[in-house]
């Protein structure tokens, strides 16, 4: 059973006297910079001259430099932006003031496992991932709770890193809810699998299919939005609430006869093997080596299926309906 990690495990006094710099102000970015604000921890934060996001830092009270500067005056630097940004950032901004016992931090391990950032060995290097997206690490910490996170530890230079990584998820608020330890290999290739084979992908594509099938068999394509789009929220609350049990006891019998006869038939053998060959892509960097060359192509490819994945009946449909939702959060 792997480490979990919980407030009576961190000392958030570890953080005293140090500065954090949170390199990013996007989603992740401005819910580590508050949270550790509040929590009593000396946060600035790093931006390109010029980011749209300056002012509303600022804004929140937070102390901003460029990322270069950010990185000089700070002991503890966390980069949070894009994935596919964080190798030229760190060249160009991070690494001339990376000295000896700072801590370089990630809230992923794409660019450290497949090789893209490679620190200098008296620095210690570790990750908090928070398992949620910024505005509900921020939402759960207003509400004096928190979001799970994963903790690892690439360097420990130091010899205190695990020590100051759980300040640090303490500080965000991850002690609240539980902070799991695993490595910076196994964070990013189960991250990188569930997002493209289950969550966004998985899912994405289960819900468009249904649509589609629904209406070109006649049907009303609100009715159809309704059945395989809107009710997966409903059906995911309770998954994760109580499991996948719960989901089945708060369902129709029909419903989970449904379940147990049809599940099979959507996911199948073929389906499965198709997940494992999506994980060897992750695991021998074929994913990593793709993306990395879309984005030094231009995102060509990336940018025309964007577009039109929002073109997509099924997404048109959609804000039609919540539009006229009134008890919808916007």
């Amino acid at each position: 059973m792997a480490n979990m990690f919980y407030e009576k495990d961190c000392n958030l006094n570890v953080l005293d006297g140090k500065t954090v710099a949170i390199i990013g102000y996007g989603s992740q970015g401005h819910a580590h910079a508050l949270n550790l604000k509040e929590s009593g921890v000396n946060v600035i934060v790093g931006l390109y001259e010029g980011s749209k996001s300056w002012a509303a830092a600022e804004a929140a009270g937070l102390t901003v430099k460029t990322a270069a500067e950010a990185a000089k005056a700070a002991d503890v630097i966390m980069l949070l932006v894009n994935d596919e940004k964080q190798k030229d950032l760190y060249d160009q901004s991070i690494v001339p003031h990376l000295t000896a016992g700072k801590a370089l931090a990630f809230a992923h391990g794409f660019n450290i496992h497949y090789g893209r950032i490679v620190p200098p060995a008296d620095v210690d290097v570790f990750m908090i991932a928070p398992k949620g997206p910024g505005h509900t690490v921020r939402s759960q910490y207003e509400e004096g709770r928190g979001v799970p996170c994963l903790v690892a530890i690439y360097q420990n230079a130091s010899g205190h890193a695990l020590e100051v990584a759980l300040a640090y998820a303490a500080g965000v608020g991850g002690a609240r809810a539980g902070i799991l330890e695993t490595t910076f290999k196994e964070e990013t290739e189960t991250d990188l699998f569930g997002e493209q084979a289950v969550l966004c992908g998985g899912v994405v594509a289960l819900m468009k299919a249904g649509f589609e099938t629904l209406v070109e068999a006649g049907y009303q394509p609100e009715s159809a939005y309704f059945e395989c789009v809107h009710e997966m929220k409903l059906i995911i609350d309770m998954v994760a609430k109580g499991g996948m049990s719960l989901m089945r006891y708060s369902i129709s019998d029909t419903a989970e006869y449904g379940d147990y006869v049809t599940g099979p038939r959507i996911i199948t053998d073929e389906t499965k093997q198709e997940m494992k060959q999506i994980l060897k892509e992750v695991q021998d960097g074929t994913f990593a080596r793709n993306w990395i060359t879309e984005n030094m192509s231009g995102r060509i490819h990336f940018e025309a299926t964007r577009r039109i994945e929002r073109e997509h009946p099924v997404e048109i449909v959609g804000a039609e309906l919540r539009e006229k939702m009134i008890w919808s959060e916007k």
